[in-house]
């Protein structure tokens, strides 16, 4: 039976057909597997499969119905079940206990039409039942749908002054802005993939030959496999918000990502108004912004004067090296005129020396010259850039005050059309 068994999920996988050679094993008194077999078989044959599939249903109504379910959609037969099978088949969803392999089966099986309209309805409900937007965190959800954001956004108004996007009052509109044109492209990606490789009609079959721990792509042929014993053991079984977390993310199968997106709705629908009233936030009238580590107060009118004298007290205080009295140099001419006045009584070697110490006294004074030309310099320099970086920023300030406008029209066309994307459905990926 076994063997019939395994013959006939391999041909329904491959040639949507059952085997060519009748089931020729006995049934076994209890087990619901051979009276479910020969139901198939009947039902595949265009027979009345009513008096075996009795049976199997008395002896195990679920795994029967979980069978046959998963057998047809693997053949491309889905269409043929009755609807209380998979009801059955499927039992009760929680959010409090994971997802059997069976549940997943069936759920991907409905996402891709192989039970027709009414199989992708009936996994709608069960989900719609739950409620599941109502336990879950938004930011993970967005996250999912799209993963990687960058930390900063910076608009065109401020590419000159980067440092300035960072700022909490100019990036929350950026940032909203952003985000809210990526989760419209995302959805708009899974509302309008095209889905011709996963054609409804078309077997759930298994073609990598993977084993049953992998329950992916393959699961209901595993799940089947799983069924007639012939499956390897089962893999680890996720909650429902970890699928639909995973079916959101880029990459993910269309139509199940069709389906979590459904779920998302009330979810995305409420992030995209919060979105959009971030991104029509205005800056303030005044702000504060390092300039070269200086805050310097910015006004429409131009930078505070008061925050840029205080900022140019401390870089001529912090870019003049403090230096003392020039005593080594004093001292050497002192010394030097002394050894002068010695050399008109004495050697010649007191006028030698006399001309080293002075000479050398005036080296010493010509090097702190120079030294204190420098640090004027670059205090100097330093006030002229910030000077014209204040001057820079408050325009860009004005460029982003025009920006936002344009950003806000965008937002709104942003979430008006996310909305209007969610409302169409799960069926819009068709």
């Amino acid at each position: 039976m076994h063997r019939y068994a395994e013959a006939l999920l391999a041909h329904l996988a491959a040639k949507a057909t059952a085997p060519p050679a009748a089931p020729s094993f006995s049934d076994v008194p209890g087990y619901w597997l051979p009276p479910a077999v020969e139901a198939l078989v009947a039902l595949l044959a265009g027979d009345d499969p009513l008096e075996p599939l009795s049976r199997a249903a008395g002896r195990d109504q679920q795994q029967t119905a979980l069978f046959l379910c998963l057998a047809l959609a693997v053949s491309g037969q889905g269409s043929r079940i009755h609807a209380s099978w998979l009801g059955t088949a499927f039992g009760e969803l929680s959010l409090d206990h994971p997802v059997s392999h069976g549940q997943r089966s069936l759920w991907l099986a409905a996402a891709r039409g192989a039970y027709g309209p009414a199989g992708k309805i009936f996994v709608l409900r069960k989900l719609d039942a739950l409620a599941v937007q109502e336990h879950a965190d938004p930011e993970k959800w967005v996250q999912a749908l799209v993963p990687g954001e960058p930390a900063v956004v910076v608009p065109p108004s401020l590419v000159d002054f980067p440092e300035m996007a960072e700022i909490p009052e100019l990036a929350k509109p950026a940032v909203a802005a952003a985000r809210l044109a990526r989760l419209r492209g995302r959805v708009a990606e899974i509302t309008s993939a095209r889905q011709a490789e996963h054609d409804s009609s078309a077997p759930l079959d298994n073609s990598s030959g993977s084993p049953a721990a992998t329950w992916a792509e393959n699961e209901p042929l595993a799940v089947l496999r799983s069924l007639i014993g012939q499956g390897g053991p089962a893999g680890p079984m996720a909650s429902l918000s970890s699928y639909l977390l995973d079916d959101l993310r880029p990459g993910a199968d269309p139509h199940l990502a069709a389906i979590a997106l459904h779920v998302a709705a009330p979810i995305l629908r409420g992030m995209a108004e919060e979105l959009e009233a971030d991104s029509r936030l205005e800056a303030p009238d005044t702000l504060t912004v390092p300039l070269l580590g200086h805050p310097i107060v910015l006004r429409p009118e131009g930078a505070d004067e008061a925050s840029l004298a205080a900022a140019e007290e401390l870089i001529v205080t912090e870019g003049v090296v403090p230096r003392g009295r020039p005593w080594a140099a004093v001292v050497l001419i002192v010394a030097g005129v002394a050894c002068l006045i010695g050399a008109a009584f004495a050697t010649r070697v007191l006028a030698a020396a006399a001309v080293a110490m002075i000479g050398l006294a005036g080296w010493q004074l010509w090097q702190r010259r120079k030294l204190a030309e420098a640090d004027a310099r670059y205090v100097a320099g330093q006030v002229s850039e910030l000077k014209e970086l204040a001057e820079g920023a408050v325009w860009a300030l004005h460029a982003y005050a025009r920006e936002s406008a344009t950003r806000a029209t965008q937002a709104a066309e942003d979430a008006t059309e996310l909305i209007r994307l969610i409302r169409r459905g799960p069926r819009a990926a068709h």
